[in-house]
């Protein structure tokens, strides 16, 4: 049995992990998209460095566009097998490849639009159709249901607690008469999320692929997210007289921005502002999450006996149509703008923060993640001058961060994970979703740990799974 990484390879996005049996049947966990490698995403979302008619089956642990995004090509490209995932994941991954898909087009026409000489026409990944065929593809695993993929290959969800639906993966693969229990993290989410239920104990594994996002930090001991936007908030808008634009993924970030503000409006502390939230996907997800009560933890559960909306508050619209989008950059009024994608790569957050970036009234709010070579990582490390649709851009408004608000657990969570694992069991610990030099500061700290074997793979690199 080998495994190869074709992606999350000492960075972020990209989520691809191809384990193949000795009798070739191929296991494609996750097929994901690259986000935010500047020059290079292009380059490497158009190359897998497999086959895709090769692979027999896929594994889906969440529905992020950089773990769920490829699926379509990769379908466009002879994918004929199965692709198993939770139900919610399914929902939301549904509605996240055709928003991509849409938004690729989109993007591709504008940038073709502005072509300058010599310079080639952008074509977008995959079409509607090719999403249609993937989501007929798609097969329902619930939690903890012990699947039979097929003889000798059995499935196992555990909720990771990062987004809804997502999920640990464990295979049980049987050859030769040797059993081999490989676990893929997926990404996890934090112990004391805002809202979902905190990450499952799962069974003892051999091979472990971890995610290592935030391997190097700890979010706690940082200030409340409620008190941070009160304050962002009330200066760029009642003191500044300007904009917050919030770059935030579709799902699970828009939703926690909406609840920590609703749960301003229940203290009395909301600022008088219009709210808009500028993505029609995120006005679905919202509703998809509003359908799944049984993810939320106890707090939620909480407030929903003294609030039945815990998404919905005075001032909020959602919108829907280009022109009003638009619209939004000619009014000239203070305002709160929650707008996708969260690393400020593509959509129309991108064109806000076009419009905006240029008025030292405005708050560019980071709330999450971003790639370092991203729109977003630019600006959160500070840069005075970026680059958006091909043009240099001063960067006059300010830059603020909420680092509390990751969906992804600190090194503290990501311990606590592991810890129902006895380490000395685990043949192998592969730390894949981190950059480099933060795998190397997590790697250290799960030696310390008593998890010996821990390797960190190379993009394409492939091991060997000894017996």
């Amino acid at each position: 049995m080998k495994i190869a990484f074709h992606g999350a390879a000492r960075t972020v996005t990209g989520s691809k992990h191809l384990i193949t049996l000795k009798n070739n049947t191929q296991i494609l966990l996750d097929c994901g998209l690259f986000q935010g490698m500047g020059k290079v995403t292009d380059k490497l979302n158009g190359y897998f460095g497999f086959s895709p008619a090769q692979v027999t089956y896929l594994v889906l642990s969440h529905a992020h566009i950089d773990h769920c995004g490829l699926l379509p090509r990769l379908v466009a490209e002879g994918f004929k097998g199965k692709i198993f995932c939770t139900s919610a994941t399914m929902d939301l991954a549904r509605i996240l490849m055709m928003d991509s898909a849409k938004i690729q087009m989109q993007d591709a026409d504008f940038s073709n639009r502005h072509l300058r000489e010599g310079e080639e026409k952008e074509e977008p990944l995959y079409t509607d159709d090719d999403v249609i065929q993937t989501v007929s593809q798609m097969k329902i695993v619930e939690y903890e249901e012990d699947f039979e993929i097929e003889e000798n290959i059995r499935l196992k969800f555990t909720d990771a607690g990062h987004i809804l639906g997502s999920a640990a993966i464990h295979l049980t693969i049987t050859e030769d008469k040797q059993t081999t229990r490989i676990t893929f993290s997926g990404d996890v989410g934090r112990y004391g999320d805002l809202l979902l239920k905190s990450p499952q104990q799962f069974d003892q594994a051999d091979y472990i692929l971890m995610e290592s996002t935030y391997g190097d930090s700890l979010h706690k001991d940082l200030d409340p997210i409620e008190d941070m936007l009160l304050e962002i908030i009330s200066n760029t808008c009642k003191v500044k007289k300007g904009k917050v634009i919030i770059p935030a993924f579709s799902v699970g970030r828009t939703q926690e921005l909406l609840y920590a503000l609703n749960g301003l409006e229940l203290k009395g502390k909301l600022p008088d502002v219009p709210y808009y939230v500028d993505s029609p996907l995120s006005s679905k997800a919202t509703e998809i999450l509003k359908n799944h009560p049984e993810v939320y933890n106890n707090g939620v559960k909480s407030t929903l006996k003294v609030d039945h909306d815990v998404f919905a508050f005075k001032g909020l619209r959602f919108i829907e149509t280009v022109e009003e989008s638009k619209a939004l950059n000619e009014d000239p009024r203070p305002c709160v703008i929650i707008s996708a994608s969260g690393m400020a790569e593509a959509g129309r957050v991108k064109h806000h923060i076009r419009n905006n970036i240029g008025n030292h009234k405005n708050t560019i709010l980071m709330v999450g993640y971003c790639e370092p070579n991203s729109l977003g990582g630019k600006l959160i490390a500070g840069q005075k001058v970026v680059e958006i649709f091909r043009d240099n851009y001063d960067v006059k408004a300010e830059v603020r961060s909420i680092k509390s608000m990751s969906a992804h657990g600190d090194y503290e969570d990501l311990l606590k994970f592991l810890s129902c694992q006895d380490p000395a069991k685990v043949k192998q610990l592969f730390l894949v979703h981190g950059e480099y030099e933060v795998q190397q500061h997590f790697a250290a700290t799960l030696k310390e740990h008593g998890f010996m074997h821990v390797a960190i793979p190379e993009y394409h690199q492939e091991f060997n799974l000894s017996d």
